[in-house]
């Protein structure tokens, strides 16, 4: 059976684009075409597609709070993000917010049917060129203790270092050591490639990001 797919972009040409490259291939069909959030929501919520490819920044609602009301509703439909932005940031609030791809305007179709075919697999696709601080990382995930682990969860769910040191009953200065080490073996300088480097290598899960998230209400 054809993978069904809704799509979402305000740009007329690239959403004509992403129509006709599905219209085109047997294995997808394509369920119908949504110029702004508010009536990419309307789409999916009514037919419910396998695969909604939905564009970060739309008129009405953006990719981020539609991809919320999917998860928040229990909907089956996975997203895949389609952005021209590369930024840490937009890749972590896509996460976040329950996505399971995120895959630049400028890849090549081959790279978005590689992030269909992984996402309805259940996992996350990353674009290469939208995550180049996990490219070459040879660093095994164990090298990171159990306890660095904890503290790396809580600040990828957005709790302050005060907060995390008060839930782990440990200080400030604790907290900053445990990250600097954590960045030191992730070879990365933020909180957001840090994210970024503990999903790509199964350290943890989105699900295990969304439990009790500070950042449920995240907004771009």
């Amino acid at each position: 059976m054809p993978v069904s797919i809704v799509v979402a972009d305000d740009h007329p040409l690239t959403r004509s684009g992403l129509a006709g490259f599905i219209r085109e291939n047997d294995a997808y069909v394509l369920l119908g075409e949504a110029e702004d959030g508010i009536r990419a929501w309307e789409l999916i919520r009514g037919l419910t597609p396998d695969i909604a490819l939905l564009d970060i920044r739309m008129p009405g609602e953006d990719g981020i709070a539609v991809t919320r009301r999917i998860r928040e509703e229990g909907l089956r439909t996975r997203v895949i993000m389609l952005t021209s932005f590369d930024a840490h940031s937009y890749v972590t609030a896509s996460l976040l917010a329950g996505a399971s791809g995120f895959v630049l305007k400028t890849s090549a179709v081959w790279e978005l049917s590689a992030a269909i075919g992984r996402v309805l697999g259940g996992h996350i696709y990353l674009d290469p060129l939208a995550s180049d601080v996990l490219r070459e990382r040879e660093w095994a995930p164990e090298t990171l203790t159990a306890r660095e682990r904890e503290v790396l969860l809580l600040v990828s769910k957005g709790f302050a270092i005060k907060d995390v040191a008060g839930k782990l009953a440990i200080t400030e200065r604790t907290v900053q050591s445990h990250l600097t080490s954590i960045y030191g073996k992730f070879q990365c300088r933020s909180k957001s490639e840090a994210l970024l480097v503990g999903l790509k290598h199964g350290i943890f899960s989105v699900d295990e990001l969304l439990q009790g998230s500070a950042l449920d209400d995240l907004r771009l």
